[in-house]
């Protein structure tokens, strides 16, 4: 029995990675610096980071300017409000985890650590792929109602998108920490959306996740062990009002309706209404 867990085990490891989009650090000179920075990579994700842990210990007060794309982010050709809708992804994520610790401030004059996050390159996501995946789900879905048996259909390995992102935390003009990111969506935990930004939305999150732990911890936020989120982070999650007053102006998280979207296929600007208008 033991034998034959840790084989289906293996099996899993194997078509997640086999079925995972290209994807490849990137040094797009947008930092202020890349020195002293050290290689951490997962199953799904490629990194480099640094971190002056006192430092960033030490600080209390962030300020978040908005995440830009980069002149080789453009050559995927989203339009301005499909890298809006990525970029929002990125500091809204990025808000709620550095709320965790941090208090987030709207002024740059207030803020202990001032960070940014700069997208650097992506590859679309092939809408016709992603169509006939998701359309292939729906039908395991149904298909595992009808006979009572669970069938997971995974994800085409083809048309699959990625991102590549860097960022670091300045204090009074001097880098304290750095983050240099890339990671492909996959066949087993990427859900199929049509739309050309539908996995680098989903990716953004992702970033800004692991940004904000390198920041909120000091350490490696690739190696870290997974913990419990809180019970305020898990609102937020599913579509609560942010911690942070700040925080609101990246509107709320898709929450339950982003959950379905993603589970039928829509494309992500149907369930996020993207940033909170003034």
């Amino acid at each position: 029995m033991r034998k034959s867990t840790t084989a289906r085990v293996m099996l899993g490891a194997a078509l997640l990675i086999g079925g995972c989009a290209d994807s490849s650090l990137t040094r797009s000179g947008l930092l202020s610096s890349y020195d002293g920075q050290q290689r951490s990579d997962g199953m799904l994700t490629h990194a480099s980071f640094r971190v002056d842990k006192p430092r960033v210990r030490a600080a209390k007060t962030v300020a978040i300017m908005p995440a830009s794309f980069a002149d080789g982010a453009q050559l995927a050709g989203f339009s301005p409000e499909q890298q809006r809708l990525v970029s929002n992804s990125i500091d809204r994520s990025l808000c709620a985890g550095l709320s965790e610790r941090f208090r987030i401030v709207p002024s740059l004059r207030e803020a202990d650590l001032v960070v940014q996050a700069h997208v650097t390159a992506v590859a679309p996501t092939n809408v016709t792929m992603a169509g006939i995946s998701s359309a292939a789900s729906i039908g395991g879905s149904v298909a595992g109602a009808a006979t009572g048996l669970p069938i997971s259909v995974p994800r085409i390995p083809i048309g699959l998108g990625s991102l590549a992102v860097e960022a670091e935390a300045m204090a009074q003009g001097s880098q304290q920490a750095a983050l240099t990111w890339a990671r492909g969506a996959d066949s087993m935990t990427t859900r199929p959306r049509a739309s050309n930004e539908a996995d680098a939305y989903a990716l953004a999150s992702e970033f800004g996740a692991d940004f904000a732990r390198l920041l909120v911890t000091g350490d490696d936020p690739i190696k870290l062990s997974l913990s419990v989120p809180s019970v305020r982070g898990v609102g937020e999650f599913l579509g609560a009002s942010p911690k942070e007053v700040a925080c609101a102006r990246y509107g709320r998280n898709p929450g339950v309706g982003g959950l379905v979207g993603g589970m039928v296929g829509l494309p992500p600007n149907w369930t996020d209404s993207g940033a909170a208008r003034p």
